[in-house]
């Protein structure tokens, strides 16, 4: 007998080996209808896999992340085949699941147009109501080569020859009359995939290298029903309005020159809302007893060679030689050494652990020119960086806090988050030992908060220097982003020789925790822009009062309230011309100020303000004096509401 231990614990028996799929519809031909992929012993697998021994078993659905990118996978497959069917001359390059959804790279003469796409569409219809099977086959590498060569697919050649030193077979999924070089796994057939939508045809460079040919990618998205691909496509349609490079451009926060790519130039506006998030952020660590630092944005190549970033993360890194000195010079692509060497000013005692700093210092990372986006990809920003440094016995304790500050953070803007924890990459350095112990110890803290099913495990996701806890988050239309990371690391310290004195007068080295929770203030920026839809809560709006004079005549009284605002801390702007009261209003209403304050002959003579709130709502004659402090309570409160009412 072969024994299965299910997800729950309990143990499933089955006489012989048999196929997944045959185990799954054992189980009920509900869950084999809803089955993507299973997860045996950990590893992903086909559902044509045979089970011939013990083992874990995990049947995936689409509910699932491994589900969703099998079955997102096989869509690619449907839309490469579709693409040959209709421009048989077209060269097939990769069609990966991403994120959301899949896409297909293409070498044509010509990118596809709207109408093409469309017409790609009707034939995947095609495809998918003929319910062809996947059929997995291997070659040898060298007929894997010849097969692809004599199909005309040179990209698929060059992928398939970089693995041939291994000598391993080389897999392919046949469906129909087409063929594909793939991994997988895949679906057993193409009859699920009753719900999809190409989204758009871009350019992209062969393996993501300006220097290589560009090809014609084309996204896509698909689902099991037409009803989910119904409100994916609300959200798409929602998320456009939403966009935050375009409200950045309306609401007057950032721009960009090409004179300095992926590196945002903040502007008056924006750089107010920056300032406010930051000092919220500071507040936040103060209370939780972290101490602000900075450092050097310029170092020395041998930091990131102790580091260990040089090895690993040199292609991500802006160099500089300095020919006068002959040194090698980066620009720091993160802040953990700056946080080191700060630690080892002097030497430490245990009594000054954990030892807590936060840095918002500028740092640049050098990404690909395509794969720059608006705030979410940039080469400059601003970490939301902590570095703590603790023994062993507080790594447990020291987490929960960032949890509870993450939890405090995210509750202030209404944004529910959950925890994944990514485990050993492939890269990874160290000792084995060490990483085991540290996997160990994050999986107990995070069952201790959210118990054994409330949080995610993703394996070989972790940095090299140690495993990680990321926590993630769904916006007000329901997209999830990553975005605070908690790693920990046994290694860094080991590399630069870091130590404590301990309690007993000897020498130890402390752990240290590197964590984020905006990930950075550009991406978060980017991400709240989107979810208020530049509406921002009073608390972080760039200018929260726009005071309208009706006639220039006012203008004193409205200089009054203005400066009596800006004494209480709240950001004020009034428009003093003699420009029509209609228009001063609507420019402050475009800008989402959620105050516009409007001064007339009452309003002045009786030490009064009347409001236009955001949302069209009005209030009349309200006494100033009480009108400043409804806006000093709601920036004290961080609330999430504008007050209407008095």
């Amino acid at each position: 007998m072969i024994k299965l231990t299910l997800p729950d614990g309990s143990i499933r028996e089955i006489e012989s080996a048999q196929s997944a799929a045959e185990v799954i519809k054992g189980i009920g031909m509900g869950l084999y209808k809803a089955a993507c992929c299973v997860k045996i012993n950990g590893e992903v697998c086909d559902l044509r896999t045979v089970i011939d021994s013990d083992c874990h078993f995990e049947v995936c659905t689409f509910d699932s992340i491994d589900g969703k990118k099998t079955f997102w996978h096989t869509a690619s497959h449907i839309l490469a085949q579709a693409v040959k069917r209709l421009y048989p001359a077209a060269k097939l390059a990769i069609g990966p699941a991403i994120e959301n959804g899949f896409y297909y790279d293409f070498d044509l003469e010509k990118p596809f147009t709207p109408e093409e796409l469309e017409k790609i569409e009707g034939e995947m219809k095609k495809i998918v109501k003929e319910g062809i099977a996947l059929e997995k086959f291997e070659l040898s590498p060298a007929d894997a080569i010849a097969k692809l060569k004599e199909m005309d697919e040179p990209y698929k050649v060059e992928l398939c020859e970089e693995h041939a030193d291994k000598g391993e077979p080389i897999s392919f999924y046949k469906q129909g009359e087409f063929i594909d070089l793939c991994a997988g796994p895949h679906l057993m057939d193409t009859a699920p995939v009753k719900a999809f939508k190409l989204l758009s045809c871009t350019g992209a460079y062969w393996r993501g290298n300006e220097n290589n040919k560009m090809l014609s990618r084309v996204y896509a998205i698909a689902f099991p029903k037409a009803s989910q691909l119904d409100e994916y496509i609300k959200m798409i349609e929602e998320a456009k309005l939403r966009d935050h490079k375009k409200l950045g451009k309306e609401l007057s926060l950032f721009m960009f020159d090409h004179t300095a790519p992926g590196m945002p130039y903040w502007l008056p506006r924006g750089w107010k809302l920056f300032n406010a998030l930051l000092e919220y952020w500071r507040g936040v660590h103060e209370d939780h007893g972290y101490t602000e630092i900075s450092g050097p944005v310029l170092s020395k190549k041998e930091l990131w060679v102790t580091s260990g970033h040089w090895d690993h993360y040199q292609d991500g890194m802006f160099v500089i030689p300095a020919e006068e000195d002959n040194e090698v010079y980066c620009a720091k692509p993160m802040n953990c050494p700056n946080a080191i060497k700060v630690y080892m000013n002097k030497q430490r005692s245990y009594k000054e652990l954990p030892l807590k700093f936060n840095q918002v210092d500028v740092i640049h990372r050098k990404e690909k020119s395509g794969e720059l986006n608006g705030l979410f990809r940039v080469q400059q920003f601003r970490q939301d960086d902590a570095h703590i440094l603790v023994t062993e016995e507080q790594i447990a304790s020291e987490i929960n806090d960032i949890m509870d500050i993450a939890t405090e953070i995210y509750k202030t803007f209404g944004l529910e988050y959950k925890a994944e924890l990514s485990t050993r990459p492939d890269d990874y350095m160290g000792d084995i030992n060490v990483w085991n112990k540290a996997e160990a110890d994050l999986k107990a803290i995070l069952e201790e908060k959210y118990g054994p099913d409330g949080y995610e495990l993703n394996e070989g996701d972790g940095a090299f220097y140690g495993p990680k806890i990321d926590l993630k988050m769904k916006d007000a239309i329901g997209r999830e982003w990553q975005m605070g990371t908690i790693q920990l690391d046994f290694q860094l310290p080991l590399n630069f020789k870091m130590k404590y004195i301990a309690s007993d007068g000897s020498e130890k080295q402390p752990v240290m925790i590197h964590r984020a929770i905006f990930g950075s203030f550009e991406r978060f920026i980017g991400i709240i822009t989107e979810n208020f839809a530049g509406a921002f809560p009073f608390w972080l709006s760039p200018m929260q009062v726009g005071i309208v004079p009706i006639r220039t005549d006012h203008n004193e009284y409205a200089k009054k309230v203005a400066d009596l605002l800006k004494k209480n801390h709240i950001r004020a702007e009034a428009d003093y011309t003699d420009d029509n009261m209609k228009n001063k209003i609507r420019k402050f209403k475009d800008y989402k100020d959620p105050y516009v304050v409007i001064i007339g002959d009452s309003e002045a003579e009786n030490e009064q303000v009347s409001i236009n709130i955001r949302g069209n709502k009005q209030l009349k004659n309200v006494p100033l004096d009480r009108f400043i402090e409804m806006c000093r309570t709601m920036n004290e409160e961080h609330s999430l509401d504008i007050i209407d009412t008095l």
